[in-house]
């Protein structure tokens, strides 16, 4: 059998076009210069198609190829207000594109699409207009349904994916006028034209029992079950591989090894142990459950598992990214159960400095599972001299100090911002919204998570391991210069030079304890870069580490699992790295994880906002206390100090003065009475209307700020 022509890489490529004096070039051109042969040709047009299709280059008149950025074009994921304006941040970086709702032509929120710059506005950000759509980003979409005499239309419950779906007549499926439903797209129209589609779904009366949850997971493309397929292939694993360790396991069920995690937490992933020595050093285990052992490579399992991305935790479920008889059994490190686990056992100096550390695949069995209220209780109480659980716990939270101090000394940012958390009624109704403490059992399981994974990615490194790094990069230019300008008008300085994350830390280290503390927390964050999956290392801005990634989740995040999977065969058992794993194919699953751990950020949200909506239905003309955490053009945010739910206080709604928006400073002023409303005011506020289908609070203002 002939070998296949070789082909040069999708990199060769791209820096053949970066690096052109002659602008964009032929086919024949670009393949001379990459000393492609005439046997290989044909499969070079292909592959020169592929990266096209991919948005990677773009070809131009007279069958000519460049790379985006060289044509004033712009590649990256849309995303859309609900005013039906876009924003496209490019994905090798650069400024964020701003895209008016009349050039987005059929684009949606979430597609990846070309942009094409059409003007540079000083001071504020590109204007562009969408020429292509790479990907879409939905098929179908939840909205509400309405019926005329000849066609039918779904109004889209998200308000970012735009306009009406038009329905024809025959394609209606039974809905009813008021039904939630789902449609599926078959045309998506232009500027000038509705998409068409069909309904797929009908969920119901928006005031039926489960219809909001329904349209949360449609809304993002949710599965709500295992094809049949993937639920036999997870028993079939089981099976066979439940009494099969493996090559090179080590027996480590000689260890007192624990789990903490939250109350009603049904898998358990990470576990720990603790043995020190009588110099005063201590060997901390991590242990974290060997899901690769169940889940092979490119088999139905893996492909599920890749698809989902990521677990997704709504209000009211789990939409797991591993059927059950793994998630919540076979992987789950459940107490006095013998469990496969990947171990990162590192040895740590009085300090907390790691001395050396090493990586084994171990048999492991838990003693004990901990709530982290029942953890935090032990390291509160009295001493329990001889009961093994206490002394490890003991141990661990002194070491876990040390080593966060030490995270802290480098520039580590901890924000710390109050959470909350919906509490449901048997039906799924709120009952009450309470606030989430972080105790320290919380941040000692933190501690050696972030120990793991940073010790995982130093040693993938410089192997020169195919992993998932998880990268964050500083704050992009424009957003720093918003940020130094805010906290120059608070009288905080941040320097001209290139920021470092110990400049942040400075920065919150100044107002800690002081009034403005969250409201420059929030504003700190709103200012920093998201961090995303690479096949690069380029380090983690916010916890100041050269080396990053994620390791210890690999029952609900695939990246962890990639990472187990590359870290077993190629460092414990020793082979080389598999050929198919190239620098292409790691960024296609980095690129697939970040997009899907931001549709499962976007559905947890929605579904906890959707509740706080409801729940705030019934306190409609009640008065709250609260902080202002969001000011704009047309009003500010409130966040109430009990419910931690948001509202809007509208511009309207304020008739003493007219009021101008200082962006800078955060904060609406009044033209005549220099009345101020600031990020961190406190404000009293009456719940004046509450919109279900909108999500939206508004309140009307009851005292000035304080």
């Amino acid at each position: 059998m002939s070998k296949r022509p070789r082909l040069p890489s999708e990199e060769r490529v791209l820096e053949a076009l970066r690096s052109s004096r002659r602008g964009p070039l032929k086919v024949k051109e670009l393949a001379r210069t990459l000393g492609v042969s005439t046997h290989a040709y044909r499969d070079f047009r292909a592959l020169l198609r592929d990266l096209a299709q991919a948005g990677q280059i773009y070809r131009v008149k007279g069958q000519r190829y460049a790379v985006p950025d060289k044509i004033n074009l712009s590649v990256g994921v849309l995303s859309c207000t609900r005013s039906g304006d876009g924003f496209v941040q490019p994905e090798r970086g650069g400024e964020e594109v701003y895209v008016p709702a009349s050039s987005l032509d059929s684009a949606m929120d979430g597609d990846h699409v070309v942009v094409r710059i059409e003007g540079h506005p000083r001071g504020r950000s590109p204007v562009g207009r969408v020429i292509k759509v790479i990907e879409r980003a939905h098929s179908t979409l939840v909205g509400t349904f309405s019926r005329s005499r000849d066609f039918g239309l779904v109004t889209p419950t998200d308000r970012r994916l735009g306009r009406e779906v038009i329905v024809p007549k025959d394609a209606v499926g039974g809905a009813l006028d008021g039904d939630v439903v789902v449609v599926r797209i078959g045309a998506y129209g232009s500027g000038r034209m509705n998409p068409t589609g069909s309904i797929e779904t009908v969920l119901g009366q928006p005031t039926d029992a489960g219809v909001d949850m329904l349209t949360v997971i449609h809304g993002h493309g949710l599965p709500l079950a295992f094809p049949d397929a993937v639920e036999d292939a997870a028993r079939a694993a089981l099976h066979a591989r439940r009494g099969e360790a493996g090559s090179e396991r080590m027996d480590r069920r000689d260890l007192h090894v624990f789990t903490i995690d939250p109350a009603d937490a049904r898998d358990h992933d990470d576990a720990l142990s603790i043995t020190v020595a009588e110099d005063g050093s201590a060997e901390v285990g991590v242990h974290i459950a060997d899901v690769s052992h169940f889940v092979e490579e490119g088999g139905a399992l893996d492909l599920e598992a890749f698809t989902r991305g990521t677990s997704v935790y709504l209000v009211d479920r789990v939409i797991p990214m591993l059927p059950a008889a793994l998630s919540s059994d076979a992987c789950s490190l459940l107490p006095d159960m013998d469990r496969f686990a990947v171990s990162v056992f590192a040895t740590l100096d009085g300090q907390g400095r790691v001395r050396e550390h090493r990586f084994e695949r171990t048999t492991i069995r838990s003693r004990r599972k901990l709530s982290y209220e029942e953890a935090q209780a032990l390291l509160d109480g009295p001493a329990l001299e001889g009961d093994p659980t206490w002394e490890s716990l003991k141990a661990l939270g002194d070491l876990a100090q040390k080593i966060r101090n030490a995270r802290e000394a480098r520039g580590a940012i901890d924000f710390d911002l109050p959470e909350a958390k919906v509490l449901l009624g048997s039906k799924g109704e709120p009952v009450d919204i309470v606030r989430v403490e972080r105790l320290e059992a919380h941040r000692l399981i933190e501690d050696y998570m972030l120990l793991a994974n940073e010790l995982v990615a130093r040693a993938a490194e410089q192997q020169r391991l195919p992993v998932l790094y998880r990268v964050h990069d500083p704050p992009p230019t424009d957003k720093l210069v918003t940020l130094r300008q805010f906290l120059s008008y608070l009288g905080l300085g941040l320097g001209r030079g290139r920021v470092q994350p110990k400049d942040l830390q400075e920065v919150m280290a100044r107002v800690r304890g002081k009034p403005e503390e969250g409201m420059v927390a929030r504003v700190l964050l709103r200012s920093m870069s998201r961090a995303q999956y690479d096949g690069n290392n380029r380090g983690h801005f916010g916890l100041a580490a050269r080396w990053y990634c994620h390791f210890t989740s690999p029952i609900r995040r695939y990246p962890d699992l990639w990472t187990h999977r590359v870290l077993i065969h190629c460092l414990l058992e020793g082979q080389p790295s598999e050929q198919r794993w190239t620098t292409e194919a790691i960024e296609r699953i980095a690129v697939r994880s970040s997009d899907r751990e931001r549709v499962a950020e976007s559905a947890e949200r929605e579904s906890v906002d959707l509740k706080k909506v409801q729940y705030m239905e019934r306190h409609l003309g009640e008065v709250f206390d609260g902080t202002i955490s969001g000011v704009t053009a047309f009003g500010f945010f409130v966040t109430l100090d009990d419910v931690f739910v948001d509202g809007l206080v509208h511009v309207n709604s304020l008739e003493d003065d007219y009021y101008v928006f200082q962006e800078h400073a955060y904060r609406l002023v009044g033209e005549r009475t220099r009345r101020t409303f600031r990020l961190g005011d406190r404000v009293t506020v009456l719940v004046s209307r509450v919109d279900r289908a909108e999500r939206l609070v508004d309140f009307v203002l009851v005292t000035r700020p304080t």
